[in-house]
């Protein structure tokens, strides 16, 4: 009987569980009572969800299969390599800049500087285009005895000018100019005499005046090789590729070759732009060795020396040890010229001479060559102000 009061009540007020009345779950008090419990918010607060941890795969929760330990650390290794590569290559491109940079400063100390281009009164003005005075001199500095005797060079102490080329380029084209050594010229102080007498008087720097003077362009650079340097070149690239029309033939420079093609190499090469032995004499001299520079530079900036270090290395090093070069030239400059003279190999630029009107001698000078005054003007005129050389006066 339940008097009207719920079920497991009575009437003093008082909740009692009757005996015969069935089990009943209480709910919780704190479903029964929506109180504040500081306990539970922090429990709470442990265990806020801030995403898997790492390495979590949902597929584990879910029952499938794992891959082995042995693939997953594969795996990360695999991870960790490809973390590690871009570290590998940028020390590798550090280091390759290290060697650049280190090996361009060694090889630019190598060179041999002389304070060669220096202001004096009435010295032409700077004009457009970039102007070298290449020059040859016979020089042994570097040949042993054997290599004195074998290449016919003799043994004369000092050096004297054995070759003059004035290279011009800019925006009006490339030109390879020889000047015959023979050429008869005013020398400053020292009247007029043969181009190669302003070397002999007074060294690299009153050559330069001299050509300047004679020439009314400005040189801008100058690089002297002797033979010992020459022969070092081409041994280094390999020899250098060479037709001739005609059997060459002169005990006087050591040279004996038969008509054809052949590869020269560092002594044969010295004894083919050192040979006079023809009906012309130093005219057609100047024809070979400007042939032959300007191959000796095509090879010398071929792929197959450049990117090749037992080509490239010596060639480096033979080239920066026995040049002469003015106090402000640098490796880079002689890079541009070696660029320049390939131009000129490979039929972008202008060979030529200066042009001839005749011979003559004088006493104390001996026999010398005459420069054509009008062309030779109008060819000095066009490379000072860099532009194109006219047709009319090229000459072999």
């Amino acid at each position: 009987m339940t008097d009207g009061w719920p079920e497991g009540w009575t009437r003093q007020g008082r909740r009692e569980r009757r005996m015969d009345a069935p089990t009943e779950r209480m709910p919780p008090q704190e479903e029964a009572y929506d109180a504040y419990d500081p306990y539970d918010a922090r429990r709470e607060a442990a265990h806020q969800d801030y995403g898997p941890p790492p390495g979590y795969d949902a597929r584990d929760d879910f029952g499938y299969e794992q891959p082995p330990p042995r693939a997953r650390r594969g795996a990360a290794r695999r991870a960790g390599g490809r973390r590690r590569w871009p570290r590998v290559l940028g020390a590798l491109v550090a280091l390759l800049l290290v060697v650049v940079v280190g090996g361009y400063f060694y090889l630019d100390s190598r060179l041999r500087r002389e304070a060669v281009l220096e202001d004096y009164a009435g010295r032409p003005a700077d004009t457009p285009g970039t102007n070298w005075l290449v020059v040859g001199s016979d020089s042994r500095e570097g040949l042993s005895k054997e290599q004195r005797k074998e290449f016919a060079t003799g043994n004369a102490s000092g050096r004297r000018t054995d070759s003059m080329m004035l290279l011009h380029y800019g925006a009006g084209g490339t030109t390879l100019l020889s000047l015959p050594r023979d050429s008869y010229v005013p020398i400053p102080g020292r009247g007029s005499n043969k181009l190669n007498a302003a070397f002999a008087f007074g060294g690299p720097k009153l050559l330069v005046q001299t050509v300047e003077k004679a020439t009314g362009v400005r040189v801008d650079h100058y690089a002297e090789i002797g033979f010992g340097g020459f022969v070092g070149v081409v041994d280094a690239v390999g020899g250098v590729d060479i037709c001739v029309e005609r059997p060459l033939k002169d005990p006087k420079a050591g040279l004996d070759l038969q008509a054809g093609c052949h590869t020269l190499s560092g002594g044969q090469a010295l004894g083919f732009v050192r040979t006079r032995n023809f009906t012309n004499g130093d005219l057609e001299r100047v024809q070979n060795q400007r042939k032959f520079f300007a191959a000796l530079m095509d090879k010398a900036t071929s792929p197959g020396v450049m990117f090749n270090p037992f080509r490239g290395v010596p060639l480096a090093l033979n080239s920066t040890s026995n040049f002469t070069v003015d106090e402000n030239d640098h490796l880079s400059d002689l890079a541009r010229l070696m660029w320049a003279m390939r131009s000129v190999s490979g039929g972008g630029g202008i060979t030529t001479t200066v042009p001839i009107a005749g011979f003559g001698s004088a006493p104390g000078v001996g026999s010398y060559v005459r420069w054509d005054t009008a062309k030779s003007s109008a060819l000095f005129e066009a490379l000072r102000e860099d532009k194109p050389v006219p047709s009319s006066v090229v000459t072999k």
